[in-house]
């Protein structure tokens, strides 16, 4: 999926070092805002990540939920560099093509997993868009790994780890002892919680890292802050547990987290990199049609139809910082 604002806002996510380090365990709600992706008749998403006071969970940079619309969620090719797409569908399917030449149906309890290295283009369209939903989630490249070479995986054997009364879909990283086959470049996890009603649990986590947590269904009561779907809760670090519960009917959400980032980067529509260079170069390229080529490729089926890039601000690119 894209980032099609057509005036996107540069975004920074500072380095973690030691201050974020020492966090701690905390309860920041961060609403979800609605983002139109591309002008007035565009389709509509909930936008919980990045968020000015939180740019990244870990590797974790972006987070959009979609549901039902009109227009549909379909996406015309459109490039990425410097990160990993995540397509989490919980309801509906989605058809991915991808300049790698990749063609791929994505039902729910299903991966797709793109890695841009330095350059990539994919299109995603819904098969039916009546009740089609789901989760589109970004992962920062870490520096040593951003000149990978592009990939894709469709990944349908996940790992599911079973509690009372909860199971836990692990589609990316790994989460108490289970990991999922999908190709990672730092520590992370990104895993689906599926409670049953009147389920309390104590989840674990790793305390080194830093987590999230974002209801997509029904009303979970995490660490007695009540949550339904939208909010992204961020639990900080330090924490060897969550606390979950379901006191009403069934519910399901996403729990995200990593080893807390050590780098900066910069965000710019749908490219991360660490300088304004390499935001202005990757748009020049995707804008003139002998380098899109060479840099990102093609993606067949569309009749060379894509989403041109939006126009730069009249500024440099420059960070902005997480406040403390």
């Amino acid at each position: 999926m894209t980032d099609l604002q057509t005036r996107p806002v540069e975004t920074s996510c500072p380095a973690a070092h030691d201050a974020r380090l020492a966090v701690g365990p905390v309860l920041e709600r961060y609403d979800e805002r609605e983002v139109p992706l591309g002008g007035i008749r565009a389709a509509r998403v909930q936008r919980t990540l990045p968020h000015r006071e939180l740019p990244t969970v870990g590797a974790w940079c972006f987070l959009d939920a979609f549901a039902p619309g009109d227009p549909p969620m379909n996406v015309l090719p459109h490039p990425h560099i410097g990160l990993q797409t995540v397509t989490w569908p919980l309801e509906g399917q989605m058809l991915h093509r991808d300049s790698l030449g990749s063609v791929q149906l994505l039902d729910p309890g299903e991966l797709n997993l793109m890695t841009s290295g330095d350059g990539i283009a994919h299109s995603e369209f819904l098969v039916d868009d009546a009740g089609a939903r789901g989760l589109q989630l970004w992962v920062a490249l870490p520096h040593e790994s951003r000149f990978t070479e592009p990939a894709f995986e469709h990944v349908t054997d996940l790992p599911v780890v079973a509690y009372p009364g909860a199971r836990v879909t692990v589609f990316l990283g790994e989460h108490d002892g289970a990991a999922s086959p999908a190709r990672t470049f730092s520590p992370l996890v990104g895993a689906q919680v599926d409670l049953d009603p009147g389920t309390r649990i104590a989840l674990p986590l790793r305390p080194d890292w830093e987590h999230a947590v974002q209801v997509t269904d029904g009303v979970v009561v995490a660490e007695g802050e009540r949550l339904r779907p939208g909010p992204l809760l961020y639990l900080g670090t330090h924490r060897e547990h969550v606390t979950l519960e379901a006191p009403e009917t069934g519910a399901r959400l996403v729990l995200i987290g990593g080893e807390p980032l050590e780098e900066d980067l910069l965000m710019w529509w749908n490219f991360v990199g660490r300088r304004h260079e390499d935001v202005v170069a990757a748009r020049e390229d995707w804008e003139d049609a002998e380098r899109r080529v060479a840099r990102f490729g093609v993606v067949e089926g569309h009749d060379g139809a894509r989403i041109p890039a939006p126009v730069l601000p009249l500024v440099r690119l420059n960070p902005r910082r997480r406040r403390p």
